[in-house]
């Protein structure tokens, strides 16, 4: 794997800076060797994101970050809308001035801006912008063929954005390999294809009409070349965030009829927003999920801004509530979900 280094514009320990989380924890296609984030230079990314050490170190410059001898520069937050601020665009335009491939998943597309093509072809290096949405030669309609397969499929639903459905997915994918069983994930998002995902698309990049279909195909090519016990889908945004409604497709055109429900207990409103409106009840969710065809078979709890006493508080409290298994993908992984899975493949 090439060397790369992350840059978060001094958002590392927020939630804008998921992709970087996503990346600091897991990268198959990157070793990721450093993150420039001038609020938590001096640290080690590890720490900085869930206080486990993992030997990445925060740097507060580019220049600085050039002692680990990095190939790529990952953009590693989201914005927005977006679209680069100021301060990050500079950044960017410091690490192709120190010859280092820029990869971009913004919607700003650094290839349409002359100035930063311009600099990258002076100092031969890449522009990869991965949100680039596929040509409609390239884009697959929807068939009904996921009918027809019959691995178990399971689709990873918050209630919220940026609660950890990716992160969830892949520790419940860990568990799987723990145990022997042959987990495939679908990615959904940037960082999915950033970790080194093999089969997925980018969702907010595709062209509407195509969605269900891209979903469908990529489902119907991981089942063919893997035969996977099972196919876990990795969600975007929530069923009722007004910003961005999501989550119907995974279950109505991927046939997801399982469900792992990611829930923060202490977030109030979509997106920490009063006038966005406050989030559902879980029980409200696992119903709307049930008339969506599928069912929810364990809750995943985000525990942000929770004491430790606290998270397993809770974890006992939905449990009692919802009598389905509760589990602290951060305190305890997701072994908890493994015998499902197992009894899944029986049926």
């Amino acid at each position: 794997m090439e060397k790369a280094i992350i840059v978060t514009n001094g958002l590392l320990a927020t939630d804008n800076a998921k992709t970087a989380h996503g990346l600091i924890r897991e990268s198959q296609r990157f070793e990721i060797v450093g993150v420039v984030d001038h609020v938590n230079a001096g640290k080690d990314a590890g720490e900085v994101l869930d206080g486990r050490k993992r030997n990445i170190p925060v740097f507060k410059t580019i220049e600085e970050a050039m002692n680990v001898k990095p190939a790529y520069c990952i953009v590693g937050v989201a914005t927005a809308g977006g679209v680069f601020p100021g301060d990050l665009i500079e950044e960017v335009k410091t690490a192709i001035q120190n010859k280092l491939s820029i990869v971009n998943g913004l919607h700003d597309h650094l290839n349409e801006r002359p100035d930063i093509k311009k600099l990258a072809d002076e100092n031969g290096v890449a522009l990869i912008d991965i949100r680039i949405p596929k040509k409609r030669k390239d884009l697959h309609f929807w068939t009904g063929e996921i009918f027809k397969i019959k691995t178990p499929i399971i689709a990873v639903i918050g209630t919220d954005c940026a609660l950890g459905k990716r992160t969830t997915t892949r520790f419940v994918m860990n568990a799987c390999k723990k145990s022997g069983i042959n987990a495939q994930m679908i990615y959904t998002g940037q960082t999915g294809w950033l970790q080194g995902g093999k089969y997925g698309f980018i969702f907010d990049s595709t062209l509407n009409d195509f969605v269900s279909g891209e979903l469908e195909h990529s489902i119907l090519t991981c089942n063919k070349e893997t035969n996977p016990d099972v196919i876990v889908i990795e969600g975007q945004s929530a069923l009722r965030n007004p910003s961005g409604p999501c989550g119907s497709e995974m279950l109505v055109s991927g046939n997801a009829k399982s469900v792992i429900l990611v829930h923060a207990p202490k977030r109030k409103y979509y997106e920490h927003d009063p006038a966005w409106g406050e989030i559902h009840s879980v029980e409200s969710e696992i119903e709307l999920i049930r008339q969506l065809g599928s069912k929810v078979i364990a809750v995943a709890l985000n525990t942000e801004h929770c004491s430790t006493e606290e998270a397993f508080a809770f974890q006992k409290e939905y449990e009692e509530r919802l009598k389905i298994p509760v589990m602290l993908p951060l305190q305890e992984g997701c072994e908890k979900i493994v015998p499902i899975i197992q009894q899944l493949k029986i049926q």
